[in-house]
């Protein structure tokens, strides 16, 4: 059989918080292959996340093979693949080796906040260069904390034979030797003009970051070199931030498109078009950019949804496979209030120690504790979007994906925000996202992708109801400063 009449696939690689997915997708939207390697997370202390650049590289190339394994064994091939990575995790690896120097400090980190608290007083320049509000999350922050604390490391970077950059430039480097950052992800460095879309002379020397160390910047489609395993050698054309393919998923390519999703963490994400919107508290980025266009999106991130109930398993004692938070809150009530801030809060309040508060759950049963930091979520993608002032330009119905979009949630964000919420039946929209770029840079244009919802959440919840609740949480976050 000729290569011509073998059938194509395209391969992606959605690299996530606690796992990274392999999917095969065909030129109808099929996906015949999907696996999964999970990999761990680590708590070294109190507000630190980590974990292995080095397990999840390798994870990336297993998943590779399988699905070069079975693109043989149908007689297939792969004609390209794309990547869709967590944004905010950053490591310094070497230059040469590519072996990782530290570890992969996550997105949900908040140990250079001492780097944050020194330089308070930069954070409206900060913010006004990136868009992006001054953070421990953020690149900047972490690239000064380990310099300031590793002097070894520091001169090691200073001579170029280490790097420093996100997890989607090592993966990059690791599978196919390019050393470069895309648009979508660079913006997470805090050391992005977004004005201009270049590297910010002044951010570098506010971080002590030098300029010889920055990578080329580039478009999330283009040619970023060929992944070569067991002598197929797949081109890698597309590297883009997991959120802003997801996005692009639920159909988001319109200017004014908005989309919820719901995985270890939460967004609400919305379309901006060709400038980017630049909101106090909020995150400003590229949404997407290829030879023809660059596209910009607004965002509110939410460090806590399926990790949340994660960390209430240890803390409530309840195993994971009984956990099921969405069963067990479904038809629970609480007038009490959850502020999630076990990894920090982000948007819109930027709060990065505080702590997990409770408030009137004092004698509160365990379903009880769980509806309330449900509750959280919906609340926060509530003041995200109130945030967002979009005023008449919300749409009548907002739809979500994700692992996290369960039915109470979704019920409960449809009842605070007095708008119809749509759940989108086609599973893997960040993959989905990213197939759809591969597939234009192959074809010239877009798939037609449903986004039909298999449940609908009318809002439900009384008035009356709905100001007190809202009411009680804003109380308890002036209890705890914000």
């Amino acid at each position: 059989m000729s290569k011509s009449s073998s059938p194509s696939y395209y391969l992606v690689l959605d690299q996530g918080t606690s796992s990274t997915k392999a999917f095969l997708f065909d030129e109808n939207l099929d996906i015949p292959f999907k696996d999964r390697i999970k990999h761990s997370l680590e708590y070294p202390a109190d507000h630190q996340v980590q974990s292995d650049a080095l397990e999840i590289a390798r994870a990336c190339k297993e998943l590779t093979k399988k699905a070069i394994n079975f693109s043989q064994h149908v007689g297939g091939y792969i004609s390209s693949a794309g990547l869709a990575v967590q944004r905010s995790t950053f490591l310094f690896w070497d230059k040469r080796t590519k072996k990782p120097l530290t570890a992969a400090i996550s997105w949900q980190d908040n140990r250079s906040q001492d780097i944050v608290a020194d330089l308070a007083n930069e954070s409206d320049r900060i913010f006004n260069i990136t868009g992006t509000p001054f953070s421990p999350h953020f690149g900047g922050a972490k690239f000064l904390h380990f310099t300031k604390n590793d002097p070894i490391l520091k001169k090691s970077v200073l001579t170029q034979k280490t790097c420093f950059g996100p997890l989607s430039t090592f993966l990059t480097h690791y599978l196919t030797n390019t050393l470069v950052i895309d648009y979508s992800i660079a913006c997470r460095t805090q050391l992005l003009d977004l004005n201009n879309l270049k590297w910010s002379s002044a951010l570098c020397k506010l971080f002590h970051f030098p300029n010889k160390s920055l990578f080329p910047l580039c478009n999330n489609v283009q040619s970023f070199g060929k992944m070569t395993l067991d002598g197929m050698p797949i081109p890698l054309n597309v590297v883009i931030g997991d959120q802003q393919a997801a996005l692009l998923g639920q159909g988001g390519w319109d200017s004014g498109s908005i989309a919820l999703n719901f995985g270890t963490s939460g967004s609400v994400c919305v379309n901006t078009g060709k400038n980017p919107v630049i909101v106090p508290n909020l995150l400003s980025s590229v949404l997407n950019s290829d030879q023809e266009k660059m596209i910009f999106m607004l965002e509110g991130t939410i460090n806590a949804c399926n990790s949340l109930f994660y960390w209430l398993e240890k803390e409530l004692n309840i195993d994971h496979k009984d956990m099921v938070w969405h069963e067990r809150c479904i038809d629970e009530s609480t007038n009490g209030i959850f502020i999630p801030g076990v990894t920090g809060i982000a948007a819109p309040y930027w709060k990065s120690e505080l702590g997990t508060v409770k408030i009137g759950l004092e004698n509160a049963k365990n379903n009880e504790i769980i509806r309330a930091a449900m509750e959280s979520i919906g609340f926060l993608v509530h003041d995200i979007i109130k945030q967002m002032d979009l005023k008449d330009a919300l749409p009548d119905m907002l739809t979500a994906s994700g692992g996290g979009a369960r039915a109470p949630l979704l019920q409960f964000i449809a009842d605070i925000l007095m708008i119809t919420v749509g759940h989108i039946s086609l599973k893997d929209r960040t993959a989905i996202g990213v197939f759809q770029l591969l597939y234009k840079k192959n074809t010239g244009h877009y798939l037609s992708v449903g986004a039909e919802c298999d449940e609908i959440f009318e809002p439900r919840m009384k008035k009356v109801t709905r100001a007190k609740k809202l009411k009680h949480w804003q109380n308890a976050l002036a209890q705890v400063g914000i």
